[in-house]
């Protein structure tokens, strides 16, 4: 299972980056956030939503979850680069800007996983 754990993740790691960068260098003037981690978490929280349904209600192989589920969410969402953007507009001065992206990356984060879990019926 490593195996397939670690292909998704490369991919999703992939596509984190160019994805990423794509929105990120499209948004900086427009949005006082990181926009592109900001997308990624939210559509990444949506997908795992869905794939933890479908392997919960056994529609979704182990291999299947293994390799999308725990690998390429796990690699296309990204805790560390969140934090580094959240400690970054801090020591900015940015403590507004700062909440704002923790509160609606937590809030939307996990209202999308909801909608995402619940969007296929089991």
């Amino acid at each position: 299972m490593i195996w397939l754990i670690g292909l998704g993740g490369s991919l999703g790691a992939a596509l984190r980056f160019l994805f990423g960068s794509f929105i990120s260098n499209r948004t900086k003037r427009m949005y006082p956030f990181p926009m592109g981690t900001w997308l990624i978490n939210i559509s990444g929280s949506f997908l795992l939503g869905i794939i933890a349904n479908l392997h919960q209600s056994n529609q979704l192989s182990d291999w299947a979850w293994y390799f999308i589920g725990v690998g390429f969410c796990g690699a296309y969402t990204t805790f560390s680069t969140f934090g580094y953007e959240t400690i970054t507009l801090i020591y900015s001065n940015k403590i507004k800007i700062a909440i704002l992206y923790v509160v609606s990356s937590f809030g939307l984060g996990v209202i999308s996983a909801a909608i995402g879990f619940f969007f296929i019926p089991s």
